[in-house]
Order: structure tokens, then sequence, then C-alpha cells
């Protein structure tokens, strides 16, 4: 059969079928195939520490953290350069910095899929990391994203309130003036005290909903409310554990922020890749 060229017309409406069947199969998967939960395992201390170090392991193997430096850094020197210029955000410093936490699962889909393939697979790259944008994921996957950016966005919102209910609303003189507000003043320790416990909180509900949810996502045809599901009952069955994964993953990210977060660029694989194997513990495959 001779092949013709087409015209405008033919050519758009080819474009308008393959993005209304693109649409479509992302539908389905925010639905997936799977109605009920699975049963969810119990994790120990045990399994922390596995995790880790296979987290560790592909951290090695795979070099994530040149992929970090190359797509993550320059976006975390953009926001530092913005700061140092705007006087009126360097009380948003700390805030941004510790919304990694709430980020964090979207920054590591990439990983979650390289260490999915390397259970099965020797040769992967870095191509896997963006493999995950198909069809089948990219429906949940984007949903799920726009839920953890709008508690982000939540989180930033509340820690500018706490600032203005503490040491504003003006702006601070500078640097070295905030520093020495925020360390000798009651309203500067109110001010830390109130946002650290708000930042929990956002942080344990962040953990609670996302824990399993994307890796799951991934690597089974679930739907997006059957993953959370699942992620929270991994979360009451195992509160201790779940809680101190919590606790190594927030003092692990405050280490990564020195000096000039460069160590974020080590410590985010690491734990990209272990959150990998949490839950392949604790969430069995159908």
């Amino acid at each position: 059969m001779v092949k013709t060229i087409g015209n405008p017309l033919s050519w758009a409406a080819q474009g308008l079928s393959g993005a209304g069947h693109m649409v479509g199969d992302a539908t389905d998967a925010l639905r997936g195939e799977v109605t009920q939960p699975p049963e969810v395992k119990t994790l120990t201390i045990e399994d922390l520490g596995l995790a880790l170090r296979k987290g560790y392991e592909d951290f090695k193997r795979f070099r994530s953290d040149v992929m970090f430096l190359v797509l993550i850094y320059p976006i975390i020197g953009v926001c530092l350069s913005v700061i140092a210029f705007n006087q009126a955000l360097l009380p948003m410093l700390f805030p941004l910095g510790a919304g990694f936490l709430l980020l964090g699962p979207i920054a590591a889909v990439g990983l979650y899929e390289m260490s999915r393939r390397g259970e099965r697979d020797t040769d992967v790259g870095w191509g896997a990391a963006l493999s995950v944008l198909k069809a089948q994921n990219v429906g949940p996957i984007l949903v799920m994203a726009l839920y953890l950016i709008g508690i982000f966005l939540l989180w930033i919102l509340s820690a500018m309130q706490i600032y203005h209910w503490n040491l504003g609303p003006q702006p601070p003189e500078s640097l070295g003036q905030f520093a020495l507000d925020i360390a000798t003043t009651g309203a500067g320790w109110m001010m830390v005290i109130l946002g650290m416990t708000v930042g929990a909180c956002f942080a344990a509900l962040v953990l609670a909903i996302s824990l399993t949810t994307l890796p799951m996502l991934i690597d089974q045809r679930v739907g997006l409310v059957i993953a959370v599901i699942t992620s929270l009952r991994v979360a009451r069955k195992n509160p201790v554990t779940v809680a101190t994964w919590g606790l190594i993953v927030a003092a692990s990210m405050l280490l990564g922020t020195l000096p000039f977060f460069l160590g974020l660029i080590v410590v985010l694989p690491i734990l990209g890749h272990a959150t990998w194997y949490i839950y392949r513990a604790a969430v069995p495959r159908g």
C-alpha cells in the first residue's frame, strides 16, 4: 500500500485519537484493577536496617547521586539564590529546607523504578527513572504528586503565619539579626517550638499516606485510593517502626542540608532506594 503524507486535519485527528487513548489509560490507572487493599506485613527495626543497606548498595550501583546532582541540586541553588536576594524570604529558609521531607516521595519516584528493575536486571541505567512516566502509571503518580505539592504549600503558608505571629510581620533586617532574634528572644523560641510541632504534623501525615503509595503504584496495577489505603494500613499496623523510619528520615535530611544542602545529593538517593525495600518488606505483590 502506498503511504501518503496526509494533511493537517488528518494529523490533528490522529493526535487527538492518541491523546484520547492516553487519557483513557491514565484514567483507568487511577481506578486500577485491584478493588481490595492487600493484607500488609509486620515491619521490624531490622527491616529498616536491611532497607538502608540495600538502599546504599543501589546508591553505589546506580550512581544516583550524580542524577540528583544534575537534576535536583540546580533547583535547590535557584531557590537559595532567590532567598539570598530577597530579605523578606529569609524566614522561609528553614521551612523550604524542611519541605524536602514533604516532597521527597515525588523526587524519589525514579529511584523506586531503578530499584524495582534492579531486583531482576543487572543492567539498569538512568533511563529507567524516566520510564515510570507511562500510561499505566502517570495518572495516579501525577495526582499523588499534586496532593503532596498541596500539602507542601499549606506547610509554607503555615510557616509564614507562625513567623508573623511571633517575629513579624516586618521582614528581618539581616540573616545575622534573624538568627539572633531566634536564639535570644522568647518570641523566637516560641516560633521554633510552634514551627517544629506543626511541621512534625505535616511530616507525619505525608509519611502515613505516601510511605508505600508511590512504590506500589509503580509495581502493581492498583488505583490511587487502594495504594493510599495500603500505606495507611502499613502505618497503623507498624506505628513504632514507621515512626522510627520517620525519625531516621528527618535526622538524615537535617544532616543532608549541611553544608549548603550538598549532603542531600547523597541522603535523598539512599533514602529513596531504601523506601522501595521497605515497601517490598511490607506489601505483598498481588
